[in-house]
């Protein structure tokens, strides 16, 4: 390890950490409104509907949210609807930093760190709730990852020119823990509190060992230790088994 401001001892193995947007940096504004959605119109909300639709690129989410509640509407005409019910939503229930985004930002970047921001939404969304905070953020600052989500691959070797086992991702889906899963990538899940949610129960099914309820819960010594199972290839392994 080596000194980076002060005492601070910077990571051995890590050099990127990729946190969500929406569920990780700012308040889950998503799953209420899409489970009210799909039961207010008569569906029923289930693991594998929540499953099917987050963290899809947009036509295939509207296509899978349209099939929940038995609707022939397009993808353009279901996306005006979802978008117009989650304003509407928002108007009682605005979008907020989550508490403990920014410190644990501060955190990750004391510890050597790049960081980066990304999402399903166009960058206008981070410049509007994480704009001020940019200069915490490396490289393009955000990444918009409509077109190729969960977008692990993507950012880890193409943004950032890293090794799979060098990135470590922080997401609120289960989607992404099992894309994680499948490369190799560590991963931190903050699943949501809604009530109604199951992506705890997806990440725990996913097998993500390392699960938060809180962003302060990402501590220097759980980075420290996911820092070290990076390092020997064990971040996805049963700790009994290592």
């Amino acid at each position: 390890m080596t000194l980076h401001g002060g005492n601070t001892m910077e990571l051995d193995h890590l050099r990127l950490a990729a946190v969500n947007i929406d569920g990780v940096m700012l308040n889950d504004t998503f799953s209420p409104v899409i489970h009210h959605f799909i039961t207010s119109r008569g569906g029923t909300y289930t693991a594998e509907s929540e499953r099917g639709i987050f963290s899809q690129p947009q036509r295939i989410a509207f296509q899978r949210l349209a099939a929940a509640v038995g609707s022939r509407a397009t993808v353009a005409e279901m996306r005006e609807a979802y978008f117009q019910e989650r304003a509407e939503y928002l108007e009682t229930h605005p979008v907020a930093l989550t508490d403990g985004a920014v410190e644990l930002l501060q955190r990750l970047r004391a510890l050597g760190l790049r960081t980066v921001c990304y999402g399903g939404l166009e960058k206008a969304h981070f410049d509007s709730f994480l704009g001020e905070h940019a200069a915490l953020f490396d490289g393009p600052g955000y990444v918009c990852t409509n077109d190729f989500r969960p977008g692990i691959h993507e950012i880890t070797t193409e943004v950032f020119g890293l090794r799979y086992d060098q990135a470590l991702f922080i997401d609120d889906v289960a989607r992404v823990a099992e894309t994680a899963r499948t490369l190799g990538v560590p991963f931190i899940g903050h699943p949501s509190s809604f009530q109604h949610s199951f992506q705890e129960q997806l990440m725990r099914e996913a097998g993500t060992r390392h699960l938060v309820r809180s962003l302060p819960a990402i501590d220097d010594e759980l980075l420290r230790a996911i820092d070290a199972e990076a390092a020997t290839g064990a971040v996805w392994s049963d700790p009994a088994a290592v």
